[in-house]
């Protein structure tokens, strides 16, 4: 067979389109770049896979879990075409390079084009940390082959995660509630939040006062606040444990009385100085960005959401902006210390940058392999001026930060000198006051010129230096005492995860990969595990059941070390030191003592979802985790106030805004006193005699009827159908019937709604007639409010009320009207030509879908081809409309559909 003639050209595939018209400004001659769009293919459903492999090994995760756990690929649906294509433009090439990202989902993008296309020319794995052409340029000189063992780390972890989720997932379904879903790594990011949130639920406040005040002396005047009386240092928020317990020895806890007593007793005392401390100050600048780091950052300074963040970085580094947004390193290249040191000496004079070179080595818990730090792209920076122009808002926010880390990260450190003054004096009860105050002055801002780190809430009191000068005094000097007052404070909760310190404490944790951070906090939010409140992260009840039922039956798989110990097990398939097949095959059938994930799914013995589903928020009242939300139950007997009736387990709505650790005690026994009824009894229907009630439910109140079900002994006396044996069938069980409901007006309530309203608004939706058309219209009550309904044309009208009183000629008036979409303005009419002599409505033409027509508001008539809108008249207006009432309305005919012809059987070979 004669060999394929050399094309000179050279295919190139990247993941994304913008990272495609990128690196193609920066090849040569005869390169052509395509895009896979991410992944070509992954693992299906199990319910998509052929039917011969649905009863085998492969069925139930579409993994041979007894054939080494060898994943079952398809390419998806979406990327067929895609696969067409790049095999087209493969044909055309003598040569292919893989240039997916250097990660491990990039390695194994790579490997799957390689196993689908199957290419029969030279192929060459080529990967880039920026995309500039000096970037393309090295990395065309470091071609290399497909790292096989990254490929296993990223097969591993994909597996992991199918046998992970199908097999718990079900657990929550029957347990907790349909629809709910675990994850190797959003359980435990959801177990984080919900041990914060029983942290501050279980938090008890404790009380402690100090004294402020403000001193004078011939240089000035500062603020200073009590430290010790009579020697014993005052107690702080610290010095409090999460029980409201003092737990620190020989402090001075002072209550209101002892604050205030002491602080009346220094009115007129004599205070001196009686030591000042003066020490040099150095501030070290924070290294480049990580992935974790600038998603803190980004969350701190500009409020971007984790996902947001890293949106607007992956955008930015297609279009070669800056470097890879994916990295656990914190190195600088060689280029890029150069480029940031020349950077900050020229923006900031020579005396900014140091002597040496800065070098920063440190990497997380559970870094992966090494990329780059996060930084402006190319062997030289451009300013965030330069490339204004080029980005939008967040782009140019983002990458403002990002040059403002770098740049600071190669600049000197911040010099100054903290000065610290302890003053005294003895109250006129003769107890020992003494006072502190500390300041610090820069003498030199080194890299705060560029750049300062933003910080997380933090618990306590706040200690740090102020940036302030104090006077120049010496011990000894006399001081003049005003303003002392005595201030109380109570110790406060560990306050909630941020979206940045959720993303920090995973790190810390070594739990997930920093790369996942932003998809894993976003998917606990979807899932409704997790709330936002304004910046803090607020779980949900049912994430309080979904982790009690982990913890206490899947307990490992939950726990904070053995994921963080996963992660490191995956780092040993990436580097070589270990095989993927294995380890899976010892998580999922287990070793000895060490039973695997299948061994504790089998072995789960009996959960009892009602214990899972119940929180005792006192000794009578308990919270409930139900098909319709979360609810109060009283265990105790009470006496409703208006009948009189002994009411066993009475029960309460939680409000959804409430969060978890707001459900005092005080707070639960106020929502069941003020608890509307259950359920009252409005009366029978007199057509139907069926009982109609009225109930609070998880959407609001609403009404409906009773239909009883049929008994035994009706089933039993149905007619008696026979099999053609002539044998006879077993009674059907009836069909339940649907009962009637509807929703309480917002002037209504379950005390006081009564029987007729009650069956109004079971009548809803309300037919109103016909227009002119023959189009039906109703009038109903939906989740935004009262509207009115023709088709899929749906008008609102004013209040609920209306609902019941409104006319068809007050519809077709609405109607006649443009229709209001959002906030824009109805668009106005072509022409209006005053009322119709007829139906006494305006006449307007209006831009319809098959052109301008001509409308009373009843009545609709295509303005005729061969008349110019322009030259159109108020009496041909009326014509056209008087023609088209006497025509009357159009009658529909419905042209029956023929049939389509019958394939013709394949003869079976």
């Amino acid at each position: 067979m004669p060999s394929k003639a050399k094309t000179g050209k050279k295919l190139v595939i990247v993941e994304s389109p913008a990272k495609s018209k990128t690196i193609a400004k920066y090849l040569g001659e005869g390169f052509i770049v395509e895009a896979s769009i991410g992944h070509i293919r992954d693992l299906p459903q199990p319910s998509e896979l052929p039917a011969e492999l649905k009863k085998t090994s492969v069925g139930k995760f579409a993994v041979d879990i007894e054939n080494d756990f060898k994943p079952y690929y398809v390419v998806s649906a979406d990327k067929k075409k895609k696969v067409t294509e790049l095999k087209a433009a493969l044909k055309d090439a003598d040569e292919l390079y893989l240039a997916t990202d250097g990660d491990r989902e990039g390695e194994a993008i790579a490997w799957h084009l390689l196993e689908v296309l199957k290419p029969k020319v030279p192929v060459y794995r080529m990967t880039f940390g920026e995309i500039t052409k000096e970037a393309i340029q090295r990395a065309m000189g470091n071609l290399r082959d497909v790292d096989t063992a990254l490929v296993d780390a990223q097969e591993t972890r994909r597996v992991l995660d199918r046998l992970y989720g199908y097999e718990i997932s079900p657990v929550l379904w029957r347990k907790v509630a349909r629809g709910l879903s675990a994850g190797r790594v959003q359980s435990v990011v959801t177990r984080m939040v919900v041990d914060r949130e029983r942290e501050r639920m279980a938090f008890k406040a404790a009380s402690y006062w100090d004294l402020t005040g403000q001193f004078g002396a011939d240089a000035g005047s500062f603020k200073a606040k009590l430290a010790a009386v009579d020697g014993a240092k005052v107690a702080s928020g610290r010095d409090f444990n999460d029980d409201g317990v003092l737990t620190s020895k020989n402090v001075a806890h002072l209550n209101q009385e002892l604050a205030t007593s002491l602080a009346a007793g220094l009115q007129s005392a004599e205070f001196r100085v009686r030591s000042v401390d003066t020490k040099p100050y150095t501030r070290r600048p924070a290294a480049p960005f990580t992935t974790s780091t600038l998603q803190q950052e980004a969350g701190r300074k500009l409020r971007f959401s984790s996902k947001s963040t890293m949106q607007v970085a992956q955008r930015l580094y297609e279009n070669g902006y800056i470097t890879y947004m994916r990295t656990d390193s914190s190195a600088l290249s060689d280029e890029a210390v150069t480029a940031a040191r020349r950077q900050a000496s020229e923006l900031y004079g020579p005396e900014y940058i140091p002597q040496s070179p800065r070098v920063y080595t440190g990497k997380a818990a559970n870094a992966q392999e090494a990329h780059e730090a996060i930084r402006p792209a190319g062997d030289s920076f451009r300013t965030p001026a330069q490339v204004a122009k080029q980005l939008s808002g967040d782009e140019f926010r983002l990458y403002e930060l990002i040059w403002k880390r770098t740049v600071a990260s190669q600049m000197a450190d911040a010099k100054g000198s903290t000065a610290t003054i302890r003053l005294g004096a003895v109250a006129a009860d003769g107890r020992d006051a003494e006072f502190s105050a500390s300041g610090t002055v820069i003498t030199f801002p080194g890299f705060l010129a560029a750049y300062e780190e933003g910080k997380d809430e933090t618990r306590g009191d706040d200690d740090s230096d102020e940036a302030r000068r104090l006077p120049n005094v010496a011990k000894g000097d006399a001081l003049k005492g005003s303003e002392i007052v005595a201030v109380g404070h109570e110790t406060s909760p560990p306050p909630r995860y941020t979206e940045a310190s959720l993303t920090a404490e995973l790190e810390k944790k070594g739990i997930g990969r920093p790369s996942t951070y932003a998809s894993t906090i976003s998917t606990i939010q979807d899932r409704g595990y997790v709330r936002k409140q304004g910046s803090a992260l607020v779980p949900s009840w049912i994430a309080f059941s979904v982790i009690r039922l982990l913890e206490q039956h899947f307990s490992d798989y939950v726990d904070y070390e053995f994921t963080a110990d996963m992660e490191g097990d995956l780092d040993k398939i990436a580097n070589g030191q270990a095989v993927g097949a294995s380890w899976l095959r010892h998580f999922y059938f287990g070793e000895d003592s060490d039973p695997g994930l299948l061994s504790i799914v089998n072995n789960l013995g009996e959960i009892d979802a009602r214990e899972i589903n119940s929180i005792p928020i006192t000794d009578e009242i308990t919270l409930r985790v139900g098909k319709f939300g979360p609810y109060l139950e009283s265990s105790a007997a009470t006496v409703d106030p208006k009948t009189g009736e002994i009411v066993e387990s009475a029960r309460a709505n939680v409000p959804e805004d409430l969060a978890p650790d707001e459900l005092t005690a005080a707070k639960a026994v106020e929502l069941m006193e003020t608890a509307a009824p259950e359920e009252r009894v409005l009366g029978a229907d007199p057509h139907t005699g069926h009982t109609v009630v009225a109930k609070n439910g998880r959407y609001g109140a609403y009404v409906t009827e009773i239909i009883p079900e049929m008994t035994e002994e009706q089933i039993a006396n149905q007619p008696v159908e026979y099999y053609k044996n002539g044998k006879p069938k077993p009674p059907k069980k009836p069909v339940k019937a649907k009962p009637r409901t509807g929703s309480l007006f917002k002037s209504m309530t379950v005390e006081s709604v009564t029987l007729d309203e009650a069956l109004q608004l079971m009548s809803l939706p309300r037919v109103l007639g016909e227009d002119a058309e023959g189009n039906l219209i109703t009038v109903q009550n939906g989740r935004f409010g009262p509207y009115l309904k023709k088709g899929t044309d749906s008008r609102s009208i004013g209040s609920e009320e209306e609902i019941f009183t409104i006319t068809l000629e007050q519809a077709l008036e609405i109607y006649s009207q443009p229709k209001q979409r959002g906030a824009r303005a109805a668009v106005p009419p072509l022409a209006e030509f005053g009322p119709d002599p007829v139906s006494e409505k305006n006449i307007v033409v209006k831009e319809g879908r098959f052109g301008p027509y001509i409308t009373d508001g009843i009545t609709n008539i295509t303005v005729p081809r061969a008349t110019a809108l322009e030259e159109l008249t108020r009496e041909q207006a009326v014509e056209l409309l008087a023609e088209k009432r006497a025509k009357g309305p159009v009658k529909r005919t419905t042209t029956a559909r023929k049939a389509p012809a019958k394939k013709k059987a394949t003869a079976k070979k």
